[in-house]
């Protein structure tokens, strides 16, 4: 009966043991499939991870790209700004240059002022000066020769001192020109209508100071010129003096009225001179008349020879007379006829060195007749 008990005990424990190996064995199948489950999700997720690896990589190839390119625009930025500020440097160079060169014009144009100043400043004290000889003239014969001797020095003075200041004149008068000149043919495309004229009117205005050194020059070697006295056939000089003369297109050609001219003594190279500033003067006040009409003629009177030349021009008011022969003296605008102001200047000092006499009449809008004499 033990027996019996024992083994329906072991044989009740024996079918307890495979109920769980049975148990433990569908335990390890369930484990076994989610194992399955797990290592393909991992499978999946292992696939999903080289994949965005490989993405990965390509994104990184295309920023090195982009790093690239933006290295090497960076490179050209570099250089594009390196050659900027190279330029800028070039033309804050200029821009002083120009800035020197400017303070240095303005320095000239007051220097140029002060001597103009001066120059009319000794002219007009030279024209009292010969007043107050006239007038001696009628009381010592001593005194005038002292006095005359007084005028000489000042003469040589002014004709030393306006050769000087003509000759310190040209320099800045060059540079004035050449520096518009400079801007009128490499800036011009950089100046509006009102700078082109401003331009312009600088090279004009330089070339007619240029001029008016010129004429200063001129002047002031007539004080110094020795006088060759020789005998003049005024007619050949007179018809030589014609034929040098030049005209522009469209202006009116002189209708010549010659009449005989007497012969006389002097230096020929002066009284040409004479001749080209009144038959010039005579053509230019003359030019807004439909025709241009010149007399010219001579006579015998005392023991003067007397020449004139006369027009039927513009002419002038008697009652500024006493400008007429001075430096820098005008009786009209320089927009209505131009010129220097010394051409008339000239003819008084060459008569005067001849011991002659020149003078002139005039009626506004009617003409003038200038006149100068010569010893018989």
């Amino acid at each position: 009966m033990y027996r019996q008990d024992m083994n329906k005990q072991k044989s009740d424990e024996l079918i307890i043991a495979k109920k769980e190996i049975a148990f433990q064995d569908e335990e390890i199948e369930k484990q076994a499939a989610e194992l399955i489950i797990a290592n393909k999700e991992l499978a999946f997720q292992n696939e999903e991870k080289e994949k965005r690896a490989a993405e990965l990589i390509l994104a990184n190839k295309e920023l090195a790209f982009q790093n690239e390119e933006k290295e090497k625009r960076a490179t050209e930025l570099i250089l594009v700004n390196k050659e900027l500020a190279f330029q800028n440097e070039e033309k804050e160079k200029r821009a002083a240059e120009l800035i020197i060169a400017n303070k240095e014009l303005a320095f000239q144009n007051e220097e140029k002022e002060k001597r103009a100043a001066e120059l009319i400043l000794v002219n007009s004290e030279l024209k009292h000066a010969e007043d107050d000889i006239r007038e001696l003239n009628e009381e010592l014969e001593q005194k005038v020769i002292e006095r005359t001797a007084q005028l000489e020095s000042s003469n040589k003075e002014l004709g030393s001192f306006s050769y000087s200041v003509s000759h310190d004149l040209r320099a800045p008068i060059r540079a004035i020109n050449g520096y518009a000149r400079i801007l009128m043919e490499d800036y011009i495309d950089k100046f509006d209508t009102e700078g082109t004229k401003v331009l312009q009117s600088i090279i004009h205005n330089s070339k007619k100071m240029g001029e008016l050194i010129d004429d200063l020059l001129a002047f002031s070697k007539l004080g110094r010129k020795q006088v060759k006295v020789s005998e003049i056939n005024m007619d050949t000089l007179v018809k030589l003096v014609r034929e040098e003369l030049l005209f522009e297109e469209g202006q009116n050609i002189p209708e010549f009225n010659l009449n005989e001219l007497p012969n006389a003594k002097g230096d020929q190279s002066l009284i040409k001179q004479v001749w080209i500033n009144l038959i010039s003067n005579a053509i230019k006040y003359s030019k807004y008349k439909p025709k241009t009409r010149i007399e010219i003629g001579g006579y015998e009177k005392g023991s003067l020879i007397v020449y004139y030349v006369k027009d039927y021009g513009a002419g002038f008011d008697m009652q500024y007379y006493d400008k007429l022969f001075g430096v820098f003296q005008r009786l009209h605008s320089q927009e209505e006829f131009e010129g220097t102001g010394i051409g008339l200047a000239i003819v008084q000092k060459i008569v005067n060195r001849h011991n002659g006499a020149v003078w002139a009449e005039s009626k506004i809008n009617e003409g003038s007749c200038f006149y100068f004499s010569l010893p018989a």
